[in-house]
């Protein structure tokens, strides 16, 4: 008998899978249920979603909430769908309707897949953008804080020469 695979995934700590859950125990209530926090940016490091994958057999089936919970990359997303053909299972994305048991449902998710990856670059530009926005601003306040310290610095050693005296023993003096 076909085992059904549900697997959740949130990025930070802070977030957790509750809604994923809640739609795929309406889906599949007798599935086994797997999730993990960690990046979707890369499948490395998600163990849980590694085992999954090596757990899955002939006519099993994996299922995700959303395309974006699984992979946001085509590259990764192409090798998890190649390792669950390979093995005769498939990859269904609730939200998006979407199974790969059949042509319409691959077509689709292929199509998804790009937009995610556009997605997730447009994502990456915009932060980068953000970046090359605030770093003169930081070298500006960076550049006049040194420039402050020094003059600072100067200052003291010129203060403390100036008011420094120098103790002599009469000893050395005779």
């Amino acid at each position: 008998m076909p085992t059904i695979f549900c697997y959740s995934r949130v990025s930070t700590l802070d977030q957790d899978t509750s809604m994923q859950e809640q739609a795929l125990n309406a889906a599949y209530p007798t599935a086994v249920h797997r999730s993990e926090t960690g990046s979707g940016t890369t499948t490395e490091g998600r163990e849980v979603l590694a085992l999954l994958l090596d757990m899955v057999g002939t006519g099993d089936k994996l299922v995700v909430w959303k395309l974006d919970r699984l992979a946001r990359n085509m590259h990764d997303l192409t090798k998890i769908v190649a390792t669950l053909e390979s093995k005769g299972a498939s990859l269904e994305i609730l939200d998006q309707k979407i199974d790969t048991a059949t042509a319409t449902g691959k077509a689709f998710l292929q199509m998804l897949g790009v937009f995610a990856e556009f997605e997730t670059n447009l994502r990456k530009e915009r932060q980068l953008a953000g970046i090359t926005l605030v770093e003169p601003q930081s070298l500006q306040r960076n550049s006049a804080t040194r420039y402050a310290n020094t003059v600072n610095k100067e200052r003291h050693h010129r203060n403390w020469q100036e008011t420094t005296v120098y103790h002599v023993p009469q000893s050395t003096t005779r």
